[in-house]
C-alpha cells in the first residue's frame, strides 16, 4: 500500500508543472511537491504528498480515513516523514502492527484539533495570551500549545514539552485545515 501511495504521488509530482499555475492563483500551498487542493478533504490531499506517506500509512492502519474525510472542521498538524524516521528505531513499525491500533489512534489524534485554525488564528491567540502560549486542546484530550517566536516561527508543543515547527502553514482543505510540522507530537 506504501509503494502505492508513493507511486501515485510520484505520478501527480510528474504532473504539477500542468498545475502549477492554476494552483499558484488559489493561495494554497504546495505539500510533499504535490498541489493540494481546497475542494478537497484532509485524506484526499494527504495521499498525494510524498512527505507524507507515513502518516497516510498511519492514519489507515489506525481506521482514521473515515474520520478525517467527514465533514469537520479540523486542524491537522501533519508530521513528515523524516520527523517519523526520528523516533527512536522500530518505533513505527510497531505502532502500525493491529495490537497497538489504540495507541497509534491516541498519537494520531493528538495532532487534530476540531475547528479551522489558521496560522494567523493561532499567531494572534498565542500572542495575546499572558504567557506567550496558547493553550489548547487536541480530540484525543492531550493539552498543546502554540507560541511564536521574535522572527515569526510557530511552534506546537506537546504535554512533554516537545516542539514541532510548523514548516508550511494554511493547507486548506474542504473539511479544515493542515499545518506541516517537522516532529510527531506524543501523548504523554
Amino acid at each position: 500500500m506504501k509503494t502505492l501511495i508513493v507511486a501515485a504521488a510520484l505520478a501527480l509530482t510528474c504532473a504539477t508543472g500542468a498545475y502549477a499555475a492554476s494552483h499558484s492563483e488559489t493561495g494554497n500551498p504546495m505539500v510533499g511537491g504535490a498541489p493540494m487542493f481546497m475542494d478537497k478533504n484532509i485524506v484526499e490531499n494527504a495521499v498525494n504528498s510524498a512527505d507524507h506517506t507515513t502518516l497516510v500509512a498511519a492514519v489507515q492502519a489506525a481506521g482514521l480515513v473515515d474520520t478525517l474525510q467527514s465533514e469537520g472542521p479540523f486542524t491537522v498538524f501533519a508530521p513528515v516523514n523524516s520527523a517519523f524516521d526520528a523516533l527512536p528505531a522500530g518505533t513505527v513499525d510497531t505502532l502500525l502492527k493491529p495490537e497497538n491500533k489504540d495507541m497509534l489512534t491516541k498519537i494520531l489524534t493528538a495532532h487534530v484539533v476540531a475547528g479551522n485554525w489558521s496560522a494567523a488564528d493561532i499567531v494572534a491567540a498565542a500572542k495575546s495570551s499572558s504567557d506567550g502560549f496558547y493553550h489548547f486542546n487536541a480530540v484525543s484530550g492531550d493539552a498543546l500549545s502554540a507560541q511564536v517566536t521574535p522572527s515569526g516561527s510557530v511552534f506546537i508543543f506537546d504535554e512533554s514539552g516537545n516542539a514541532a515547527e510548523v514548516t508550511t502553514a494554511d493547507v486548506k482543505q474542504s473539511n479544515g485545515v493542515i499545518h506541516v510540522i517537522d516532529k510527531v507530537l506524543l501523548p504523554k
